[in-house]
């Protein structure tokens, strides 16, 4: 089906999520989408079983399930808590066929009632998570929406044009190679592109892999408050860390600057699009560090700069604090998780 002439109100899903919206639909109401296809699932970036409802169109990366014996919520968190590896196939794109789906045997509590109440307390976390980021996105919505008032729709006549680089210092990660010699379970924290492409917030609280300390010498130890910018796989994302981390040569940090992170993080989020154009109008795979120094921008004053700051500083910190809600709550949920599903932990009545 070509989508692109086809634009309208129905969610057209794919084996991750919603991709686009069409002008029909092939299912109604409430089912459990599983995803059949790609990399996710392996590395769960994100859920592989989710739901999907109301009137939807569905394409052919992703299994429909639907069950008349156990609600769609308990299938979706039985699957969250199951290793797939068994059942996959494909060595360069992994796979979930329908036949091994079907061989995927299901251990759920013989009780009803044992079933919903444990659906009720892990639907109740997720309800608080939901919350805290639709929160945080109408606070990231109102940061963007001052950035752009005050320095993209009303900029001081007086200010004076400038390039980027002359007033920020920007500069590369590093990589020690061959990376796999240096991939630990443990040591110090290694920021991978694929940490954030699905993080919502500006903040960075974990990844996945950690380097020895002999990498240290061919890499860029960055401190907790640092911000970085996607410069490859998935360039122009700027993120916060939270916690100290190794950047690979894929991230571009900010050592000097004379505006504030929260200034630069959205500068970089408005002006994405721009440095897209910059490379021919697609999704480049590498930004240089030229385009960035190059970048002609208006230069504020020190009065305007602070008070923007005093005005966003509060809302990127009430960020913060609801995205170290979702961490101890997501952390709370995937421990409890397994333990309920195994009949470890009862629910009580």
């Amino acid at each position: 089906m070509e989508r692109s002439g086809r634009k309208g109100i129905y969610p057209y899903y794919g084996a991750s999520g919603i991709i686009d919206n069409i002008d029909d639909y092939i299912f109604e109401g409430e089912h459990v989408l599983i995803s059949e296809d790609g990399e996710n699932l392996r590395t769960r970036q994100t859920p592989i079983a989710f739901l999907a409802n109301g009137k939807f169109w569905v394409n052919n990366h992703a299994h429909i399930v639907k069950s008349d014996y156990v609600h769609n919520r308990l299938i979706c968190y039985y699957f969250a808590q199951l290793d797939l590896n068994p059942y996959i196939t494909g060595a360069v794109q992994p796979k979930l066929s329908q036949e091994s789906l079907n061989k995927i045997p299901i251990y759920l509590p013989i009780s009803i009632d044992e079933r919903n109440r444990i659906v009720g307390v892990l639907s109740s976390l997720d309800d608080k998570i939901d919350l805290l980021h639709r929160e945080n996105a109408t606070l990231e919505a109102l940061a963007e929406t001052l950035f752009r008032h005050y320095f993209i729709e009303n900029p001081n006549p007086d200010w004076k044009e400038g390039k980027l680089g002359d007033y920020v210092d920007i500069k590369r990660g590093g990589s020690p190679r061959p990376i796999t010699d240096y991939i630990a379970s443990s040591g110090y924290r290694w920021l991978k592109i694929s940490d954030v492409t699905n993080i919502d917030s500006p903040y960075i609280f974990h990844t996945k892999e950690y380097i020895k300390e002999s990498g240290l010498k061919k890499t860029v130890l960055l401190n907790e408050g640092s911000l970085v910018l996607s410069n490859s796989a998935t360039p122009g994302i700027p993120k916060i860390l939270c916690v100290d981390s190794c950047i690979h040569d894929g991230w571009l940090y900010f050592p000097k600057s004379r505006f504030s992170k929260y200034y630069l993080y959205l500068f970089f989020k408005f002006i994405r699009q721009d440095l897209i154009n910059l490379g021919n109008g697609s999704i480049f795979t590498n930004l240089k560090t030229d385009i960035l120094k190059k970048y002609v921008i208006n230069i504020p004053d020190c009065t305007s700069l602070d008070k923007f700051e005093s005005i966003v500083s509060p809302l990127f910190e009430k960020m913060l604090g609801n995205t170290e809600q979702i961490f101890a709550i997501e952390t709370q949920r995937d421990a409890l998780l397994p333990r309920l599903m195994s009949g470890e932990v009862m629910v009580e009545k």
